[in-house]
């Protein structure tokens, strides 16, 4: 009888049981964590793992794209944001530019960092002030 692999059982039970916000936060990680193996990739010159990590960096950005309420009115503002690392994700996939890498993964820490105050603050209104992420 085959082990299962316990970090995967972990992954799995994290995504089932988070929260959204968690989730959205999981996506962004996923996202930076994609454009730094894409500009690690295009410093070791290889073209394969760099489009492959920026096709999936650009595809966790969809996915935060099509998520969005749209009746919200600070949703304008994220799918502009998106719409624009997204661009700068393609571009970067086709003009090989870590400069581009560094200026979208800057946005995207900055928007993940700001998820994870979000859900401190509401996580201090909700159950006092022991709430962390």
């Amino acid at each position: 009888m085959a082990m299962n692999n316990p970090y995967k059982a972990y992954q799995e039970n994290s995504v089932s049981t988070a929260s959204p916000g968690e989730l959205t936060i999981m996506l962004y990680n996923g996202a930076i964590k994609n454009v730094k193996l894409a500009k690690q990739a295009i410093q070791g010159n290889n073209i394969s793992a760099k489009h492959t990590h920026l096709i999936k960096a650009q595809d966790i950005v969809r996915e935060l794209m099509v998520t969005l309420n749209m009746d919200i009115e600070i949703s304008k503002s994220l799918m502009a944001m998106y719409d624009y690392i997204n661009r700068r994700l393609v571009e970067a996939n086709t003009t090989n530019s870590t400069d581009i890498l560094v200026e979208a993964e800057g946005y995207l820490v900055e928007l993940r960092d700001t998820w994870k105050e979000v859900i401190k603050i509401n996580r201090q209104k909700q159950f006092g002030q022991g709430g962390q992420v």
